[in-house]
């Protein structure tokens, strides 16, 4: 993570505190109503309109930070890094729906329809060759060998049941080619940047201890 970046999740976080600790009867309530951990983190970035993280900080506040001086000490904090200017790194924003996107692997008949999507709009092979687009049933079966062969790795990016993107990964002389795809309707609303965040782990856990080539989703996506 950048600086810029880093700095843009302390904010985040800072402001999540804030609004916490302004609504805790609310945030409370949720918590309670939580079944889980997870549940409760979902709860509270609804709540406080904030990203996952942030509200996992609220999660794991501890008592002491209720006390008159943790909170304007949490507030100057938060006055301090607004005052920074951190326009040139947000670019997509950092919270709203992109917060509750997934990756799930690619599913040969049921995602045809978003990977058909993709190849219209780039106009090029699926395999990361730009070699130009081949029939698409031929590059899917081409893929779905690729991966069986821990050669590659196709995710579709979901947000609820709503496809909006997918990431490849190709393994080629040792590295893996990592490429984010959203599709044109879902572009400007930060999905890039959460697929790009999210395709990090998935990718380590496919290709183990092998480095990462990460493609950045074009601007605006």
């Amino acid at each position: 993570m950048t600086d810029p970046d880093a700095t843009r999740e302390r904010r985040a976080i800072a402001d999540a505190l804030v609004s916490a600790l302004d609504r805790r009867h609310e945030v409370l309530d949720a918590v309670v109503a939580s079944a889980d951990y997870d549940a409760a983190i979902e709860a509270i970035a609804d709540l406080l309109d904030t990203s996952a993280v942030a509200a996992e900080a609220v999660l794991r506040l501890s008592f002491d930070r209720l006390t008159e001086v943790s909170r304007r000490r949490i507030a100057a904090e938060l006055a301090n890094l607004a005052s920074q200017d951190l326009s040139f790194a947000e670019a997509e924003p950092a919270l709203g729906p992109a917060r509750r996107l997934l990756l799930r692997p690619f599913a040969a008949e049921h995602d045809r329809d978003i990977f058909a999507a993709r190849t219209a709009d780039v106009q090029a092979a699926g395999d990361g060759t730009a070699a130009p687009a081949g029939d698409l049933g031929d590059e899917i079966r081409g893929a779905v060998a690729r991966v069986a062969a821990e050669e590659a790795a196709w995710l579709v990016a979901e947000v609820g049941s709503t496809k909006v993107g997918m990431v490849f990964g190709e393994l080629c002389d040792g590295e893996v080619d990592v490429r984010i795809w959203i599709h044109p309707e879902h572009r400007k609303r930060g999905y890039g940047t959460a697929a790009l965040r999210a395709s990090r782990s998935e990718m380590a856990a496919y290709f183990p201890a092998v480095p990462l080539v990460v493609r950045a989703p074009a601007a605006g996506t």
